[in-house]
Order: structure tokens, then sequence, then C-alpha cells
């Protein structure tokens, strides 16, 4: 009985094809867009983590400023020196590694080409508490950070800028007044999503960049590694504890820095993506209920057209439940044709703006499953009424019917 109503129900479908594809189309559009919306805040998230994992591993940033908000103002509250992070690296011994950071933008030149970059101050340990690697020659040495010698470390965008087809290594360029050797290259880590060029730096030691190009001792970063990411939150008690004490804050008071873990950070940003997500997701599944009502309306047209049909089935010993169940999964088809067609639809949509907007794509099963099982319910549903009417009919009322 099931085989030889899903053939009528399809054949019925097929007799009125143009009818049948404008009817789902409010099924197709809403399933549609639920799949991309849903796709790309999938491959934002992973974008978003990959971002974070790019600015470090197992990271804590020490900023000045109670209660800083990301991208707020420090306030008034002192800078850091580098004896917090010599007594910082001496007083914790969870530290993986740390790195003071104070950054400015100069002019880098280099023979004939130069460049507007980011340069940095800091210690040979900075490039392992981001999770940067060499591609060539090497990082600072004690002697050098305490001597304040000039020598840099450049990113690959200044290698293939201003060194183009050349090992920089051994080579002498320009960062504002500063003449300083080549020692090192930055492994590419590319654009950040909300932020510039990552490898468009030069970094110098701390002490030759406070002394010869800031003019000041003051440290406004710290960047601090865990060896775990587990170990994340102790050693954020403990870098809190000892800055407290470090900096006179009285207990009870708030304390006049923060340690922002990237973890939470990540944390967060993937859970507002999740609610962004969830909300544009809703509205375009209303969609889904404009093509409910449109299956539910055709249906009812569906009925009344075949009346006389119905009635000979009727009189020729088909039940009540027969006929309901011939609607029924003829809106079911319907609507589950159109689920079909808006995942498909979907999903070359997401692959084609994915890539535009440079975030990865991200294939949901589960989403598509569950995008396609919710469209053939609301067949079923919004079919109901229409396949309820059509059963209930009076055989003879409908036999008389023109």
């Amino acid at each position: 009985m099931i085989g030889n109503t899903l053939i009528m129900a399809l054949n019925e479908i097929r007799r009125n094809i143009l009818r049948s594809g404008l009817t789902v189309l409010g099924i197709v559009i809403g399933v549609a867009a639920v799949i991309i919306i849903v796709t790309l805040g999938s491959g934002t998230t992973a974008q978003v983590g990959s971002e974070i994992s790019k600015m470090g591993s197992n990271m804590l940033t020490l900023m000045p400023g109670g209660n800083r908000r990301m991208g707020g103002a420090a306030g008034s509250s002192p800078p850091f020196e580098m004896a917090d992070v010599e007594a910082l690296r001496r007083e914790v011994p969870d530290i993986a590694a740390i790195a003071p950071y104070a950054q400015r933008t100069a002019q880098v030149i280099a023979g004939n080409e130069n460049r507007q970059s980011n340069v940095v101050g800091t210690t040979g340990e900075f490039i392992i508490v981001r999770n940067w690697n060499l591609t060539s020659g090497r990082t600072f040495t004690l002697a050098e950070e305490q001597s304040g010698k000039a020598v840099c470390i450049v990113g690959s965008t200044i290698q293939t800028d201003m060194f183009p087809g050349q090992d920089p290594i051994g080579a002498s360029i320009r960062v504002g007044k500063i003449s300083c050797e080549v020692i090192g290259v930055l492994e590419s880590k590319g654009q950040v999503m909300f932020g510039g060029d990552q490898d468009l730096v030069v970094a110098l030691p701390i002490r030759t960049y406070q002394r010869r190009l800031a003019g000041s001792d003051r440290i406004p970063q710290i960047f601090i590694s865990a060896f775990t990411p587990e170990g994340l939150g102790p050693l954020k008690e403990e870098v809190t504890n000892v800055m407290r004490e470090r900096r006179r804050v009285p207990e009870g008071e708030e304390s006049n820095f923060n340690v922002l873990d990237m973890t939470e950070v990540s944390e967060v940003m993937e859970s507002t993506i999740g609610v962004m997500t969830t909300f544009l997701s809703a509205i375009a599944g209303v969609s889904l209920l404009v093509g409910g009502i449109g299956i539910m309306n055709i249906m009812l047209v569906s009925v009344t057209e075949r009346t006389r049909e119905i009635g000979i089935r009727l009189a020729i010993g088909a039940t009540e439940q027969e006929v309901m169940m011939q609607f029924l999964v003829e809106a079911a088809m319907l609507s589950a044709f159109g689920g079909f067609a808006g995942i498909v639809i979907g999903l070359a949509g997401a692959a084609a703006v994915a890539p535009a907007i440079n975030v990865p794509f991200v294939f949901e099963p589960f989403t598509a499953f569950l995008a396609f099982a919710f469209s053939a319910i609301v067949g079923v549903v919004f079919g109901y009424m229409p396949a309820r009417r059509a059963a209930r009919l009076n055989p003879i009322e409908a036999l008389r019917h023109e």
C-alpha cells in the first residue's frame, strides 16, 4: 500500500510540476538560508580558533588597567618594567616562557626599498610565547638582549618586499634611525581577520628598542605562556597574586592590571558567533513556515480539484486512512524535495561565499540532515488539514462534484 501511495503522490507532483515547484519555493529558500548561515557560522568559528592559536599557544596577556576590555584604554595605570618580567620568571615556576612586548610603527629601509612596518621590542622567548618559528637564522641571545645590540628579526613580508629572492641574514636594514643586522626570518602567519598583516614586522631586543627607538623603559604588555592548556587557570592566579604584590594593590581593591586568557577570549567570541548564527537561522527558518502555509494552500486546492477522484476511491472501498495517507505523503514529498533542493543550493552558496569573506567552508552533516527532516515534518504538519478534509468527504457528494 505504501508503495502505491508513493507512486500516486509522485505522479500527481509530476502532473503539476510547475505548480509544485512554485509551492515549495518557500521551503527551498528557508532551508538554503539556514544551511548558508550555519555553514558560514561554523567556518567563522573555526577561523576565530585558528586566529587565536596564531596569536599564541597557551598564552596569557598581562596589560595595565583594571577590568580592561578588548580594545579599551589602559587608563592611568602604570606600565610594566623589565623588573616585573624578571620577578614573574623568578617567582612563578609554572611559566613556560615569558616575553615583554612593546610596539610602534616606523619606517624600515633596505637599499632602495622602504616600508612602514610594525616594530616590536621583545626578547628571544617571544617566538615561543607567540607560537612562531624561524625559517632561517636565529633568535636573540641573552647577551644581545642585555647589551642592547642592534640586531633584528624580520617577518616574511619584509623579506619578500625588501629582499626579493635573497637571503636577508647578515644584511643591514634601517629601522627608524637605527641601523641593525638581520639575524633571523620569521615564518609566515598571514593576515588576521581582525587585524593587519602579522608578517609585516621587525623585532628588536627590548633594550635596543627602549634606548634607541622608544626612549623609554616602559613595557605596555607582557606575554606569558603555560606548559599546557590546563595550566592556564592556575598560572593566571599565580601571576595575578605576584603582580598585585609588586604593584602594592591593597586586599579587597581592584587590580590596576588585567590578565587576559586567550582561551577565554576564544570561548567568548565563539559563543557570540554561535548566538548570532542561531538568531539568524531562526529568522531564516520563518521561510519554512511560509513554505508550509504555501503547501497547505495548494493541497487544499488539490483536494477541491480532485473531489470526484476521491469520491471514486472511497466508493470502491478505499478507507479514510488510505485517502488521508495519500495526501499526507504527497505533502511530505513536496516538502522533502524542497528541502533537498534547499540543501544543495545552500551548500553551493556557502562554498561560493566562504572564500569571499576569508573563512573556511565547514560542512555540517547534522545540520543538513536536520534541515531536511524539518522540511519534511513541515510538509506533514501543514498537509494534515487538507488530508483530513479529503478523507472526510462524503462519497456520494464527491461523486456528484463537477
